[in-house]
């Protein structure tokens, strides 16, 4: 059992019979470690308990109360953190099928019961972190599985509060990379106890011995602690079902690392006969239950029926009002409950205004739990209005208002955005960690039938206190054959001022890490990935703000604007092909200052894309032939906001995405540029 060395508040001698604002993190705990093993572990019974505000008595003979603790050993909640597509999603879900929880919603292995939003089906990849529950001998495993994406780190972040220990997932064959720090430091930032799980062991490229040597490293470099670096490794096949303690054992199910997530993830311990507090970390809606607010119970208990009391981060009362229901987690789903007691993961319902980092208690208390403030965001995107001639004509939300709206509900879930409106209200300039997240975002308000405009990524540039402007550098980590290296570093360093920390080559395969500006790192994926024929995988996080690095050179050519508005046409698209690359086909609708490809050259073009040929009555030979144009190139969402400049807009409606100039009017646009010069 763990042993906590506890510091209580000195009550001045002044005090008597007072009640106090309760603050259940006031209280300093320094775990040490000792191992459980499965049979030592039982679950508790958890009694009834009244609700009341506590009071201390003291004299200048008592300066301090004795506190009480309550052992919850049949709980553990871990968050299962990792570099993106290593596994995680699909470790949680091996758990819930040997687990036999609520594996009826899995469709053969094909869809993942995690990734239940449409956009983390479509790509592959967790956007949200989510909770499941499983039981395993007799113990609640809460767990929730998060993003691994750098762009959604703010996801892993706000549920590092709810979980005490935590399951860290690595390659074999890749080893720890650039998300993996990021996530194992705000891990041990929190003081959590990890479980190391090196995933994939049974592909034939598996380097397990040298990736545990990378993992050793990484905790020494990441400043672990005594007990962190005690963590125990795990080697597992998470699409195969199994899990080992050791190499040689037995390939049976996953029953070691459960018993590893039992005997090295600390249970709860919690203050006994203390009133009820619990910080929400993440939000979500129900079109029956309204608002639902998920988090941890860091003391008492709660039932359905009780008034309650939400606090913002800073103790401002945000509303009061009733427990209308309340819900745990088994499996994937929401079951209703009566009763839940501290040390549990649970939702609640009733509240109106209440989102992530409140504190939710009783009515009496005044005192918020505090919450972590997250990493701020490095990029903004300003979100305007649709002006151009086709808005209107496939969106249902087109308004001020109801931008508004949308983006500020994004934000009471979403805690790495926030929002900030112009002077005038017609944009919103909303900031946020990278293109990804940005594109999601975008991706998810166009599906729900909104038009709107968006400007090219901006990144956010700070003073130091000397007044020279810093700007936020990235740690790059590229995994690609080994006959790219040098273009790798001609690309990043030459032309986007890289510096190189790290070049490894092994079985022709090479590793090169760099530090590089944010804004160099704008649309740098897909370039590379097309240089690289799709070989070369990039990744990166944000590493800190350091002096601006000078100006770098531009990436992009001119483009071939639309002089004219009407439907483009076959016969005036085929003589426009011959000066550079094509967005559009024949019959798309256009207007003047829409983009409608690329030119060969530096300059822009400006074209009529909508000229038909004149109608005669001769006929000339050759003229039934028919027209043959190249397919048009399709631009992806977040490739088109990292191509645009700053004079440039993307406007996104539920059935198109076009590229357009700010100023329309070619004659206009000349007059700014004269001005200009």
């Amino acid at each position: 059992m763990n042993r906590l060395c506890v510091t209580s508040r000195r009550i001045p001698s002044t005090i008597k019979q007072t009640s106090i604002k309760f603050n259940p993190c006031s209280i300093i705990a320094v775990p040490t470690r000792k191992i459980h093993t499965a049979s030592s572990l039982r679950r508790v019974p958890i009694p009834a308990k009244s609700f009341s505000t506590r009071t201390y008595t003291t004299d200048s003979n008592n300066p301090t109360e004795e506190i009480e603790y309550e052992e919850k050993t049949h709980i553990r909640n871990l968050a299962i953190i990792a570099h993106v597509d290593v596994g995680k999603t699909t470790l949680v879900d091996c758990l819930l099928k040997q687990t036999n929880t609520n594996t009826s919603k899995l469709e053969s292995g094909k869809v993942f019961s995690m990734d239940s939003l449409s956009l983390e089906q479509e790509r592959g990849i967790t956007i949200m972190s989510k909770l499941t529950t499983v039981s395993y001998q007799d113990h609640t495993l809460n767990i929730v599985d998060t993003p691994g994406h750098a762009d959604f780190g703010g996801e892993v972040e706000r549920i590092m509060g709810m979980v005490d220990g935590c399951c860290l997932l690595v390659d074999a064959t890749e080893g720890p990379m650039t998300q993996t720090k990021f996530v194992l430091s705000k891990a041990l930032e929190r003081g959590l106890k990890p479980v190391v799980v090196i995933n994939k062991v049974d592909r034939e490229t598996a380097r397990v011995s040298e990736v545990e040597n990378e993992i050793f490293e990484l905790f020494i470099n990441m400043g672990a602690t005594d007990e962190q670096m005690e963590y125990p490794v795990i080697y597992a096949s998470a699409r195969q079902g199994w899990a080992v303690s050791g190499l040689a054992d037995e390939k049976a199910n996953m029953n070691p690392l459960f018993e590893a997530m039992l005997n090295h993830i600390p249970h709860p311990r919690v203050v006994k006969n203390a009133p009820f507090a619990m910080l929400v970390s993440s939000l979500d809606y129900d079109r029956h239950l309204g608002r639902i607010l998920t988090g941890k119970i860091y003391t008492g208990d709660i039932k359905v029926g009780d008034k309650i009391r939400a606090l913002s981060r800073e103790g401002v009362p945000v509303e009061e009002g009733k427990v209308s229901h309340l819900m745990e987690r088994i499996g994937v789903e929401r079951v209703q409950v009566k009763q839940a007691d501290a040390g549990q993961i649970i939702s609640i319902a009733g509240l109106s205004k209440a989102g992530v980092t409140d504190t939710i208690t009783l009515p009496k208390l005044t005192e918020a739990i505090p919450a972590k403030p997250l990493d701020p965001p490095i990029m903004s995107i300003n979100f305007l209005v649709n002006d151009s001639p086709l808005a209107g004509k496939d969106g249902k939300a087109i308004s001020s208002s109801q931008l508004k709206a949308r983006l500020s509900k994004e934000v009471e879930s979403n805690v790495a955005l926030t929002v900030h409106p112009s002077e005038n209200g017609d944009a919103y300039e909303v900031r946020g960690r990278g293109e990804m997240q940005m594109a999601i975002l975008i991706e998810n308000m166009r599906r729900e039938g909104m038009e709107f405009q968006c400007s090219p990524p901006r990144v956010l540039f700070k003073e130091n206190e000397q007044g020279q402007q810093m700007e936020p550098i990235e740690e790059v980590t590229i995994d690609v054959d080994n006959k790219y290296g040098n273009m790798t570093i001609d690309l990043l360093c030459m032309k986007r001022g890289a510096e190189m920390l790290e070049y490894k080559v092994h079985n022709e395969k090479a590793r090169l890490v760099f530090t590089c500006p944010t804004r160099s790192l704008i649309g740098f994926g897909s370039e590379y990935r097309t240089k690289t024929h799709g070989d070369g995988i990039f990744n990166h996080a944000f590493l800190r703000y350091e002096l601006h690095r000078g100006k770098l050179e531009s990436q992009r050519k001119g483009m071939i604007i639309s002089l004219a508005g009407g439907v483009a046409t076959a016969y005036a698209l085929r003589d426009i092909e011959a000066r550079g690359v094509l967005f559009i086909g024949p019959q798309t609708p256009i207007y003047e200052g829409m983009i409608i490809g690329e030119h060969s050259r530096d300059a822009d073009c400006e074209v009529n894309p909508a000229r038909a040929k004149h109608l005669t009555n001769m006929r000339a030979s050759g003229s039934e032939e028919a027209i043959r144009l190249e397919l048009p190139k399709q631009i992806p969402l977040e490739e088109a906001l990292a191509y645009i400049e700053e004079d440039e807009l993307v406007e996104v409606t539920p059935k198109y995405m076009r590229i357009r100039k700010k100023v329309l009017s070619s004659s206009e646009r000349k007059l700014i540029q004269r001005k200009q010069k």
